[in-house]
């Protein structure tokens, strides 16, 4: 059997052989260092949280944010494709993003990036979960792929 790794366009990868695994949800755990002082600024990353969702293709229904003393803050975006969600200690110039999607239609990876480039992180450490695999068993897995990037010097 000859089995092959493919990435589709949303970034998520499967593998291949006589089958193919094909998600119930994908499920992008993002550690962001090197942020700007955006970080700090709950209207602004509520903003950039529910634009990240419209991004993914998806459909916001609720949104709450919150500072935490001193300056960090939380929040959650509820998406009928389930939530995407941040903490951030902006004393660390540090955020932790979590974004979780189901549904055929959403890119959650669009998501990641735009956050991203908006809080002007330096560097990323990401893990993608690919989750609810089956082997057409009713007995579900998971699995996932981890990578960092260097998005800019100094």
């Amino acid at each position: 059997m000859i089995i092959s790794l493919l990435v589709d366009y949303a970034g998520s990868i499967f593998l291949k052989g006589d089958w193919e695994l094909s998600p119930q949800g994908v499920h992008f755990i993002v550690e962001a260092s090197g942020c700007g002082e955006i970080i700090t600024d709950v209207s602004k990353l509520q903003d950039i949280l529910v634009e990240a969702a419209k991004q993914a293709n998806t459909q916001v229904w609720s949104v709450s944010f919150n500072r935490f003393p001193p300056n960090g803050v939380s929040g959650v975006v509820v998406i009928s494709e389930s939530h995407l969600s941040v903490h951030t200690w902006p004393e660390k110039n540090y955020m932790a993003l979590d974004i979780y999607t189901c549904g055929e239609k959403s890119v959650p990876i669009n998501a990641v990036k735009y956050v991203l480039e908006k809080i002007d992180a330096k560097r990323s450490h990401i893990t993608e979960i690919s989750r609810g695999l089956d082997d057409d068993d009713d007995v579900f897995y998971h699995s996932f792929v981890t990578w960092e990037e260097i998005l800019k010097k100094n």
